[in-house]
């Protein structure tokens, strides 16, 4: 399948680590952590943790920990479907495809539940047509983004003239959570909001690219390293220090998978989720001689947001390179489950 368009939004309140670690300051919540707690905020917030910049959609970001469940569910359901459609309307126009065009919406997040899905309030915002395929994909975590690109290919394999729109989005600020357990802090200081796009056809858009070769790895036994789990009705993000050496593993085995293979067209660039800093030093040290610079100043710029953050740094990689006829770019997302995913992304 082949890419026609790729766009990203992101919320447009903006938050420096410093002015995070103020907020933290001012909050009754930190009254509530223990001094070692309070003291691990204060060297992620003020140290050097690859984050420059974060973006939260969430109103009031300063009383985040003090909403009910109630209110960050709210909060997800007005915030989730304006993020996501802002993407896709700038998908939609970079690709010169009329709303009416679109035959199918699949849209991937975990930070949030509704029923019926996101698909549907953003189907109703940009008014696509009654008969659009909607479909949500939920649970995946941060690696979701790639998955749903397949389900994309399957829906073009079903139907091969539909135009097909991905969309991952993550309001990453409606699934905050405060308490000692360093897993939970380390999530505060890292996550962050925003959504891709991407419109998909099978005929070659403006550069000729497309994905292909998609692969998946799925790790139950580590499943309690990196999942949500509901506490007092809110998400809270279990993250277990052994991430950053999990990812690696579970990359080097997909990318091993993929060399055996043994395709023509050699592997020229690595694009992976950006994690976090840490992560994106043990996957450099993995796969030696593919620095993942897009991937790193994705996370500077905007945090980890989760699903849409391995598109962020797709739409960084093509600002000044592109895959061609002598070699293909990989995909790589990881997540929940423990789980890794990646494709192959280039010339037709």
């Amino acid at each position: 399948m082949y890419l026609h368009a790729l766009a990203t939004a992101v919320p447009p309140a903006t938050f420096t680590q410093a002015r995070c670690w103020e907020i933290m300051q001012g909050s009754p919540a930190l009254a509530r952590l223990s001094r070692r707690t309070q003291l691990i905020l204060r060297t992620i917030l003020k140290g050097d943790s690859g984050i420059a910049t974060r973006h939260f959609a969430v109103p009031q970001i300063e009383g985040v920990f003090d909403l009910t469940s109630d209110q960050l569910n709210a909060a997800f359901r007005a915030e989730a479907p304006g993020l996501a459609g802002r993407a896709l309307t700038k998908a939609l126009a970079q690709a010169g495809v009329a709303v009416g065009d679109v035959d199918a919406l699949l849209v991937c997040t975990c930070t949030g539940y509704l029923c019926p899905g996101v698909s549907s309030y953003v189907a109703e915002q940009l008014g696509l047509r009654t008969d659009v395929f909607l479909q949500d994909l939920v649970g995946l975590g941060c690696g979701a983004a790639i998955p749903t690109l397949r389900a994309a290919q399957a829906v073009l394999a079903a139907k091969p003239d539909a135009v097909v729109a991905c969309v991952a989005v993550e309001i990453c600020s409606a699934a905050f959570y405060l308490d000692d357990d360093p897993g939970v802090i380390i999530s505060a200081c890292l996550f962050s909001d925003g959504a891709a796009a991407t419109i998909w056809r099978n005929t070659p858009g403006p550069g000729g690219w497309r994905c292909h070769g998609f692969d998946t790895l799925h790790l139950p036994a580590d499943r309690d390293r990196l999942r949500f789990e509901q506490r007092d009705g809110k998400l809270r993000n279990l993250l277990d220090p052994a991430v950053p050496a999990l990812a690696a593993s579970a990359v080097s085995r997909l990318w091993a998978a993929e060399q055996a293979r043994g395709r023509a067209r050699p592997l020229t660039r690595i694009i992976a989720h950006p994690g976090g800093r840490d992560v994106l030093d043990a996957l450099e040290q993995a796969l030696p001689g593919f620095p993942l610079t897009a991937s790193r100043q994705v996370l500077r710029d905007c945090g980890n947001m989760s699903s849409p953050s391995v598109m962020f740094a797709l739409e960084e990689a093509l600002r000044d390179a592109r895959p061609d006829a002598a070699g293909d770019w990989w995909l790589v997302s990881f997540g929940a489950g423990f789980s890794a995913h990646a494709c192959r992304f280039g010339v037709g």
